[in-house]
């Protein structure tokens, strides 16, 4: 399970390193995607290969479902945490994020988003300001 908040940075060569925490779960290789509200989504491979079958099950008649496997399957890249417990993001991934230097890694059970420290704060800051109508409607959804 990923949990918790980390703040890191990029080096020259787009590699970033793994909250060591998380490193063991990520040791037989990951998948890393274009993600939703600018970041990116880092699975390991039995959580993407769970995900990856749901998408591929979708109906491929709907346009939103052909889109939303494309933004997912085709950004996809394999990536290996190397001894320095370091993964290299692709530039084409960095760049669809906004990430520069700084970066936030974020747990969310079961995958890892990848953030740009900026945005993240400004995600962050307004989906605080609005917990209580967000806690609200989790309500509904019986949560």
């Amino acid at each position: 399970m990923f949990i918790g908040e980390y703040s890191h940075n990029l080096d020259d060569k787009g590699r970033l390193a793994i909250p060591i925490k998380f490193r063991q779960a990520l040791k037989k290789g990951a998948v890393v995607t274009r993600g939703l509200d600018s970041c990116l989504f880092l699975y390991t491979c039995d959580e993407w290969q769970k995900l990856a079958e749901k998408l591929a099950a979708l109906p491929i008649s709907q346009a939103n479902s052909r889109a939303f496997a494309r933004l997912m399957l085709a950004g996809a890249m394999d990536v290996e945490v190397d001894k320095q417990g370091r993964v290299i993001l692709p530039e084409y991934l960095r760049h669809f994020a906004g990430l520069k230097k700084g970066v936030i890694v974020a747990g969310l059970y079961s995958r890892l988003e990848i953030w740009d420290e900026t945005k993240w704060g400004m995600y962050k800051g307004q989906t605080e300001a609005e917990s209580g109508n967000i806690a609200e409607r989790m309500g509904e959804l019986g949560v």
